[in-house]
């Protein structure tokens, strides 16, 4: 599990304790790598003690502050070197999921999001947070599933999947997968969506798709994502199109 964190004071707690409660299939368990992307002097501390009463209660959690923020992809990319170079070793087999430290996503989502994987059914799996399980709460929530549709129709006609949010912040890989996409992964901020999928194509991973949970928070509670993120998904998009491909399938 890696969370990237970044000025979240009042929603990392109850997200995390919300992940450490989820229930799991059975035979699974849950490690917490966490990526503090330079929170400033308002939030940091409230970080830092949860980190302190999480390992105080035996969970198993990972904590690393980046000296200077640099954005989502990179703390993802930090986490998911920390993954791979964990001692012991990761197996191959350990799944990796992306959890962001708001509240919009739904821990209790995991087992569903884990299955096809568990299940030989895919080697990735991407979330989705719109279909009939969604009810739009306001016409800005519509607008802005609509500029994500278009996001992820442009990344489907690259890679020729058929996904229908490829923004989604869960999405679930093995270690041994990982091994393969990380040296491909470069954004730094929320590029690292569209630049995930474009990798996982470019290896010729088979993905499924979870519809998932999802309640969105507006910018003045602290969302990040802007205008000018929408901007880099298309620069990322095009630019991944026209690097090489890896055809060869994982077994």
């Amino acid at each position: 599990m890696i969370i990237p964190v970044y000025n979240e004071r009042g929603t990392l707690e109850p997200c995390l304790r919300r992940v450490m409660a989820a229930a799991l299939p059975a035979g699974w368990r849950l490690d917490v790598t966490l990526i503090d992307d330079h929170s400033d002097d308002e939030h940091f501390p409230a970080v830092a003690a949860l980190v302190d009463r999480v390992k105080a209660e035996g969970f198993g959690l990972v904590f690393h502050r980046h000296p200077v923020n640099r954005g989502k992809g990179a703390a993802l990319q930090t986490g998911f070197d920390l993954v791979l170079s964990a001692n012991p070793p990761a197996a191959d087999g350990d799944l990796v999921i992306i959890q962001d430290a708001d509240l919009e996503y739904d821990p209790n989502d995991y087992a569903m999001l884990m299955q096809p994987l568990i299940a030989g059914e895919a080697q990735a799996v991407v979330g989705t947070r719109w279909g009939d399980h969604y009810h739009y709460k306001s016409l800005k929530h519509r607008l802005h599933a609509l500029g994500n549709r278009a996001l992820t129709g442009l990344s489907n006609l690259m890679t020729g999947y058929a996904v229908h949010d490829m923004e989604c912040c869960y999405k679930l890989v093995s270690v041994g997968l990982l091994r393969r996409l990380r040296p491909m992964l470069t954004e730094q901020r929320f590029g690292i969506e569209p630049q995930m999928v474009a990798a996982l194509s470019r290896i010729g991973a088979r993905v499924a798709e979870v519809p998932v949970s999802y309640d969105p928070r507006s910018m003045s509670a602290g969302k990040k994502i802007g205008v000018k993120d929408g901007f880099r998904a298309l620069i990322v998009i095009s630019r991944e199109k026209l690097r090489p491909r890896n055809v060869r399938h994982d077994r």
